[in-house]
């Protein structure tokens, strides 16, 4: 055997192959996102897809086909939307795996999975991520929280709202969604406008003009392909609130996606200098296309 060939092997042992994250689960989690941004979700067909989406993870599981820390957390995602304790308990030890494997991963699910599993025991969330709106109510409130078990700097570690910020996003969550205000035939022009005059008044306002609020409306602009008109509110989103590194990460995704590279690079740099633990933005910036 040549001295090159036995170099190789020894530097790239046989049986050893890259691991690739799992190309089906990722279409699946896809489709989970997707199909919750919808305007009118029919709850029965969404639930019957859900069920459909846990079973075929199981299946995956049993074949060894979730390997990567992004499988898991893919996979974690879609038990997060099963409607048992069963599937909540997975969804709270896929996501510990993936984070095991990859410590980048936005350890927001994490806290998001052990309140949803508390809820589905009828027991209190500890992080407070958890909004409910049981049957007859016409509000959204923030389910049942045990304050004492964790500190709002380990909320802010996992990406969860201080309990003050979740008392802010409760209100916001109870005000009319700008998309209301569009869907009833006005422009985008007009709805920039609207959304100015309205900003100016504050807490008086009875729309949520929140950077969540604003990035929601945005995001549905982009779901229904209006790319354009999706540019138009993520940049107005940026100029409302200049210190937001979600707003600037949301911008320049739709700039990639219109073809603006430079200008779509220069969005995630802010973003990843409003918040260096961004590493979506830290991996885009590391792209071959981003160079030069």
């Amino acid at each position: 055997m040549k001295l090159a060939k036995l170099l190789l092997i020894f530097l790239f042992p046989l049986g050893l192959h890259a691991q690739t994250d799992n190309a089906e689960l990722q279409k699946m989690y896809n489709e989970d996102q997707s199909s919750r941004m919808e305007k009118h979700i029919d709850w029965s067909i969404l639930s019957k897809q859900d069920m459909e989406r846990e079973k075929r993870v199981y299946e995956l599981i049993e074949s060894g086909k979730i390997v990567t820390g992004k499988d898991y957390y893919n996979s974690a995602m879609i038990f997060q939307h099963g409607n048992d304790t069963i599937a909540s308990s997975m969804a709270v030890k896929q996501m510990k795996k993936a984070i095991e494997l990859d410590t980048t991963i936005n350890k927001w699910l994490l806290a998001a999975a052990i309140d949803r599993d508390l809820m589905r025991r009828q027991k209190p969330q500890i992080y407070g991520t958890q909004y409910v709106k049981n049957n007859g109510e016409t509000k959204w409130r923030r389910y049942e929280i045990d304050t004492t078990k964790v500190t709002d700097a380990e909320r802010k570690q996992y990406g969860v709202e201080t309990l003050a910020e979740q008392l802010v996003k409760e209100r916001n969550m109870n005000l009319k969604s700008i998309s209301e205000f569009h869907a009833n035939g006005n422009s985008i022009s007009k709805t920039l406008d609207f959304i100015k005059s309205e900003k100016k008044k504050e807490e008086d306002s009875a729309y949520n003009l929140s950077e969540d609020g604003l990035n929601i409306f945005a995001y549905e602009l982009l779901n229904a392909k209006k790319l354009n008109d999706a540019l138009v509110i993520f940049r107005l989103n940026t100029a409302l609130y200049p210190e937001a590194y979600n707003a600037f990460d949301s911008l320049g995704e739709c700039l990639l996606l219109l073809g603006k590279k430079d200008e779509g690079f220069k969005a995630y740099k802010r973003s990843l200098e409003l918040n260096l633990k961004n590493e979506n933005a830290r991996k885009i910036l590391a792209g071959p296309k981003s160079k030069g």
